[in-house]
């Protein structure tokens, strides 16, 4: 079982972020104010990226499942989202949007989670794309997100993060250290291993937070996806062995029932290729018994995340 627990798919660029709207403007470019970039490979007229191409990917490589996760950076599509998973059971898992800050986040919550096909709720919370840059004052141990955590608990849905870069205003590890504290059967999965990259070799500050983050998953209701790793060292190419080697550490620190194998798909296809991407783990953690490097592969995001 090798399950992508972290991978996008949209119909189109129409989100938001700190700079402004985002868009797409066709053949993997995507646009924000007057800035443009190639974001993703120029497959296809629409920047878009469709369940069947993920699938596509998915069948060739091999992949039995992928977790589809959203954040404001392309916009939200939930309803996208749940006709996919509902379109392909058993091989696509639905996670929603939500927006805890935003005005009727209460009433948005309970209508979006009333259909069961959701099993967990993303917060992109970093400062760069995410929730944080479109809301100066958020903080995710303040008192009237107590309902959130309550009710996430209470329903049985994953709690995804997405905490953003070592040392930005999101990277609130305290905060999600007394979130599941508190929530004990709370499944809390922190998304990009917590976004280490080659500046922590010199960084001591850097390098402690971080560590700091990846304690969490001591914890037995905090997990780590890998996602987005190799496009923190993209300019070394594959296998980006200067941040395989925090795959590593992470592994000794915290146990590979601890990792979860992810690609954040689309956009890594701008540094590597679906095999490569699946290899940049299989390579460093070669030295693994077979059992432990399936569960980073597929078993604990078969696990966290459910049938």
């Amino acid at each position: 079982m090798i399950i992508d627990a972290h991978a996008h798919i949209f119909p189109a660029v129409t989100g938001q972020n700190i700079d402004g709207p985002t868009r797409g403007l066709g053949y993997g470019r995507m646009g924000i104010g007057a800035r443009s970039w190639q974001a993703m490979p120029p497959l296809n007229p629409q920047t878009e990226h469709t369940p069947e191409m993920l699938i596509a990917h998915m069948d060739w490589l091999g992949v039995d499942k992928a977790v589809l996760l959203q954040g404001p950076f392309y916009g939200e599509c939930n309803d996208y989202v749940a006709q996919a998973a509902a379109r392909y059971p058993g091989r696509l898992i639905a996670a929603a949007f939500f927006d805890p800050w935003a005005e009727g986040s209460r009433q948005f919550f309970d209508d979006t989670l009333a259909n069961p096909i959701f099993r967990a709720v993303k917060l992109e919370c970093s400062v760069a794309t995410g929730l944080f840059g479109l809301h100066a004052a958020a903080s995710l141990d303040a008192p009237e997100l107590g309902w959130l955590w309550d009710e996430l608990e209470r329903r049985g849905r994953v709690l995804t993060l997405d905490l953003g870069a070592i040392g930005s205003r999101s990277y609130q590890t305290a905060a999600v250290r007394k979130i599941a504290a508190a929530h004990p059967s709370l499944r809390v999965v922190i998304a990009h291993l917590g976004q280490p990259n080659p500046s922590l070799e010199t960084d001591q500050q850097k390098r402690t937070l971080w560590q700091q983050q990846i304690e969490l998953g001591r914890l037995p209701n905090v997990w780590f996806d890998c996602a987005a790793l190799p496009s923190y060292a993209a300019a070394e190419g594959f296998p980006f062995a200067s941040v395989a080697r925090y795959l590593l550490q992470a592994v000794d620190r915290i146990g590979p029932d601890k990792i979860l194998w992810g690609t954040d798909l689309p956009s890594l296809f701008a540094h590597a290729t679906y095999r490569q991407l699946l290899d940049f783990a299989r390579r460093p953690l070669a030295g693994l018994a077979p059992a432990d490097l399936d569960l980073i592969l597929g078993g604990n995001a078969q696990h966290v995340y459910g049938e």
